[in-house]
This record gives structure tokens, sequence and C-alpha cells, in this order.
């Protein structure tokens, strides 16, 4: 998602040619092949100070957290709060510390939304607040605090308005309470665009 990838937004050169600056590496696009970088490429590239997460592994505020089998990369000099690429997620763990534990989950999961629903940001958007709704972890003072975040943030080619996010997202919350339902949070896999370019949460 860049939500905005960022929660939920940021998003050249050729692939043999690259050489991103760790806070940048998710704004190239990488030409060598459909699927973007594997997660060993992406580590070499963005230093030593990042850290892998086996899948299983991750918690966030205390609440275990996962995305089938992808592991999630913590990238304090990551351009947005969180970011992916096919196979693996990006948490930007110094954006992120200041964000309720629902902002949070929503940035991680829309950022595994991708994983499933592809680079579509309205998808990814409803992936986490089904997975929300159906794990158990969003109510809706959650989903106001999700709504105060990204309202806040601009569109782009990419991304809708924050505040119509916040609008479709908040219909969506309603929808499946009233209903007592949720679809399943997961779905097949998206083809990966030809240039694939790691999602984020939202625009810079």
């Amino acid at each position: 998602m860049r939500i905005g990838g960022a929660l939920f937004g940021v998003l050249a050169c050729g692939s043999l040619a690259f050489q991103p600056l760790p806070a940048r590496a998710q704004e190239h696009t990488f030409l060598d092949g459909p699927s973007g970088p594997t997660i060993e490429d992406y580590l070499k590239q963005a230093g030593p100070d990042v850290k892998l997460v086996p899948q299983g592994s991750l918690k966030i505020d205390g609440r275990s957290v996962n995305c089938g089998k992808r592991p999630t990369v913590l990238n304090s000099n990551f351009d947005s709060w969180g970011g992916a690429f096919p196979g693996f997620l990006i948490l930007n763990t110094k954006k992120i510390s200041g964000l309720s534990t629902a902002v949070k989950l929503y940035v991680y999961s829309h950022e595994c939304g991708h994983q499933f629903e592809g680079p579509d940001e309205t998808k990814a958007d409803l992936f986490a607040i089904r997975r929300g709704v159906k794990w158990g972890w969003l109510d809706a003072v959650g989903m106001e605090d999700i709504c105060n975040f990204i309202s806040t943030l601009k569109g782009d080619a990419v991304h809708p308005p924050g505040s119509e996010r916040c609008e479709t997202m908040r219909n969506y919350y309603k929808t499946l309470i009233e209903s007592g339902t949720s679809q399943s949070a997961s779905a097949p896999p998206a083809q990966p665009a030809s240039k694939q370019k790691a999602q984020t949460l939202a625009p810079q």
C-alpha cells in the first residue's frame, strides 16, 4: 500500500543499475522482472539497520499478526508508514510508533492487502477493514482513529484523497457491522504489474 504499503504513501532507474538509498528504496521501479525485488535484494539495498521478522513472529502492541507466510521488514528509514513488495511487507517502526493500536494494525493489514488484492489502494483499504472486523481488533473508536489518521493525507494518481478513503472505509465498516458478517479476509493473489513498485500507504 502506498498508505498509502505508505499505509498505508510513497512510492528511474533500470534494475541492473539502481542503487537506491535505504530511505527511498520503495520509490524505485524494478525492471528486471514482474515481481519486484526479492527480499534478499531488498535487505541488501536497505542496509544494515533493517530487521527481518519471520512470518508468525511479529507482534504489534502485543497482538500477533500475520500475512500468510510473508515476513516483514522493519525499516525505520522507509519513506512511508508501511509498504509492500510481492512476498514481503515493510513497516517503518519510527513513523508508526506514535499511532494508536488500531491504526498500526490498519497500516499492517493494508500492506498485507496488497499481497492479495494487488496494487489497488481502495481494495487494500477494504481488506484491512474486513480483517479488522473479522479478527476483532477494529471497533467504532478504532475506525475513527483510522479516519482521523487517513483524512490528513493528500491524494495522487494512485491514492484517493484521505477524506474520501475515510468515508469509503467507514461506510464499509458500517455495512459489515450491520450485516453481522464479513467476507473472507484473504483472496487469491493478483497478478503483479510488469513494472513493480513498492505499494505504500499514501503519497508523500
